[in-house]
C-alpha cells in the first residue's frame, strides 16, 4: 500500500527520533528521509513543527493500538473458544510479545526524550501502555476456566503484562532476552504462571 507524504513523514519522523533522538533529529533530516527536498520546507506544508509531528505520531499509534486490541480480544473470544487453555494463554502472551516489538521506535524513543512532554506521556499512557494492561485483565476475565477465582485481576494484568514489555525491552536495550531466556521459554513460563492462578478443580481437570 503507498503511504501518503504525511504518513511517510510520521513513520521517518518517529524511525529517526528512535534512532538519534527528538533533539538530534532536524526537520531537514525528516524531510530527506522522508523523499522531500531537505531544507525546502516540505514538512511545513503537512505539519507546523516538529514537535507537531511528534504529537501525531504519538497520537495515530495509540490510536491504532486500541482499534487492535478491540479487533484481538474479539477474535481470540470466537477462534480460539475450543482451544485448551494453555494454548490460549500461549497466543495471548504472543500476542503481547508482538505488539511491544511492533511499538519498538515508540517505546525507544518515550523512555528518551518524552518526559519533556508530559502531555505525550499522557497519550501514549493512557491510549497505548493502559489499554493493553486492560486487554489482559478484560481476557482472563472472559476466561471460564478462571471464572471462580478471587483475584486482583487488574494487579494481575499488570505483573504478567509487565513481564512481557519488560521482556522486550530488555531484549531490545541489552541485546539478548533477560535470563538469556529465549521467547519459546518465557512464554512457556508465563504460562505455567498463568495457569497457577486457576482454582484448584480447574488445575486439577487439565492435569
Amino acid at each position: 500500500m503507498t503511504r501518503s507524504t504525511r504518513e511517510r513523514i510520521i513513520d521517518e519522523a518517529l524511525r529517526l527520533f528512535a534512532e538519534r533522538g527528538y533533539s538530534a533529529t532536524s526537520v531537514a533530516e525528516i524531510e530527506a528521509a522522508s523523499g522531500l527536498s531537505p531544507g525546502a520546507g516540505g514538512l511545513y506544508r503537512h505539519f507546523k513543527s516538529k514537535y507537531e509531528v511528534l504529537a501525531a505520531a504519538m497520537n495515530e499509534h495509540a490510536a491504532r493500538t486500541s482499534t487492535q486490541i478491540a479487533e484481538t480480544l474479539a477474535e481470540m473470544s470466537t477462534v480460539e473458544a475450543d482451544l485448551p487453555i494453555e494454548e490460549r494463554l500461549a497466543h495471548l502472551c504472543r500476542s503481547g510479545l508482538a505488539k511491544v516489538r511492533e511499538e519498538s521506535e515508540l517505546t525507544r524513543v518515550f523512555f528518551r526524550d518524552l518526559s519533556q512532554f508530559p502531555e505525550l506521556v499522557a497519550v501514549v499512557r493512557e491510549g497505548l501502555l493502559q489499554p493493553m494492561f486492560d486487554a489482559i485483565t478484560t481476557w482472563f476475565r472472559a476466561q471460564p476456566e478462571y471464572a471462580g477465582a478471587d483475584l486482583d485481576w487488574p494487579a494481575i494484568g499488570a505483573v504478567l503484562g509487565g513481564a512481557v514489555i519488560h521482556y522486550r525491552l530488555f531484549q531490545e536495550t541489552v541485546g539478548e532476552p533477560p535470563g538469556r531466556a529465549e521467547k519459546d521459554r518465557f512464554v512457556d513460563s508465563w504460562v505455567r504462571l498463568a495457569l497457577g492462578l486457576m482454582p484448584s478443580p480447574a488445575v486439577q481437570a487439565i492435569g
